[in-house]
């Protein structure tokens, strides 16, 4: 398992991802978008989330695809993130013909980054702006870490971030990661700047140095703390898997199942009633299915590693801003 020329979810052919931030705000939105509209479905093992339109995604569900999805900050307010999308992509004439009408399909889901030391003051909600920000900026090429819906996010003891990570199977499939994370766990033990997910490093791609002691960590104060402050439903990690094998919704909500385990993997504690972990499963359709069951089976390991991987490439892009509540990574000794 290689990465792709990236290492980015837009090593699935057909791809592109926009990030617009406003680093007064400390939050953003970022915007998955493809060529054309494709298939999704989402699986949710967290105990707050946070989402718009994903009821569409269900496998009996009659709509087949979708023409974005939306990753933001805001709580409830990033909700609002999907329209800006949606004005995009009806202006670019997109959308579920229904009739002489098109409407944009766009699910979204949010994180909480409402604490992080940011102007709040708003009088009119930013995130419908930025929504259309993001869409208008997608390409093949993105920032990571503190960038888009991953500017203000934060963990237990590090800033968070937008992390995303990819492979080129042997089957020759691409699967890649895109994941903003903002959990009450954390992705490095106690007293270790190395990450839980270093077993499934490629390279140096998030410091390269090496896997911590020990497959546990107790919950520590900071946990406790973070889930004090902020409250239940106050944290969340919300991420998309993607592929270019031709999988429908069924295909791809086991898909989303297995892929969770790239969170676990990388975040200790996960999927906790403090956090509304959240993954989207996207498929292009380009590469036809040549070994059902086993096909399934070597992608959903493949998202779950390429997940883990991206996780920790968030956190460790994650750049130093006026006013951060927590360091970041690379000025941190913990």
């Amino acid at each position: 398992m290689q990465p792709g020329a990236r290492n980015l979810i837009t090593d699935v052919e057909g791809l592109r991802v926009g990030n617009a931030e406003d680093d007064v705000l400390k939050s953003g939105v970022t915007c998955l978008v493809a060529d054309a509209p494709f298939t999704a479905a989402v699986d949710i093992r967290g105990g707050a989330p946070g989402t718009r339109d994903i009821a569409l995604l269900a496998p009996d569900k009659t709509v087949p695809a979708v023409d974005a999805l939306v990753l933001s900050g805001g709580s409830a307010f990033g909700l609002d993130a999907p329209s800006g999308v949606m004005d995009g992509l009806r202006a670019d004439g997109r959308g579920f013909a229904v009739g002489p009408a098109k409407v944009p399909i766009v699910p979204g889901a949010i994180i909480f980054d409402l604490l992080n030391g940011g102007r709040k003051d708003w009088q009119a909600n930013p995130y419908a702006a930025l929504g259309r920000q993001a869409y208008r900026a997608a390409g093949g090429d993105f920032a990571l870490g503190t960038a888009g819906a991953g500017t203000g996010a934060l963990t237990a003891r590090l800033k968070g971030g937008l992390g995303s990570a990819s492979a080129v199977l042997a089957s020759g499939y691409t699967v890649g990661a895109l994941v903003v994370v903002n959990p009450v766990g954390c992705v490095t033990p106690p007293g270790e700047r190395r990450f839980w997910a270093a077993g499934y490093e490629i390279g140096q791609e998030f410091g390269g140095l090496g896997v911590p002691p020990g497959p546990f960590a107790p919950l520590t104060a900071a946990h406790t703390k973070m889930a004090l402050d902020r409250g239940e439903g106050a944290n969340t990690t919300i991420a998309v898997v993607a592929t270019d094998c031709a999988m429908d919704k069924a295909a791809l909500t086991r898909l989303a199942v297995a892929a969770h385990d790239g969170l676990a993997r990388a975040i200790q504690p996960s999927h906790t009633p403090f956090d509304g972990d959240l993954v989207f499963a996207v498929s292009t359709g380009a590469r036809p299915v040549s070994r059902p069951g086993v096909d399934a089976l070597e992608l959903g390991h493949a998202a779950a590693v390429v997940l883990a991987r991206a996780v920790a490439r968030g956190v460790h892009a994650a750049r130093p801003m006026p006013g951060d509540p927590m360091p970041v990574w690379a000025s941190s000794p913990t």
